[in-house]
């Protein structure tokens, strides 16, 4: 799921890059790296809930 999680994010900085969403938080290409904690965040939450093993 972390591996999912890490290419959905990517391919969403990068068209970020080329073109800025222009939603809130999202207006610069400068503002990439929020796309990167939001990612760090999501797959530091994927590891705490799931199931051991």
């Amino acid at each position: 799921m972390t591996k999912v999680i890490s290419a959905i994010v990517l391919l969403a900085m990068v068209a970020h890059l080329i073109r800025p969403f222009g939603i809130p938080l999202l207006r610069k290409r400068g503002d990439a790296w929020r796309l990167a904690v939001l990612a760090v965040g999501l797959i530091v939450l994927t590891a705490l809930v799931r199931p051991d093993g």
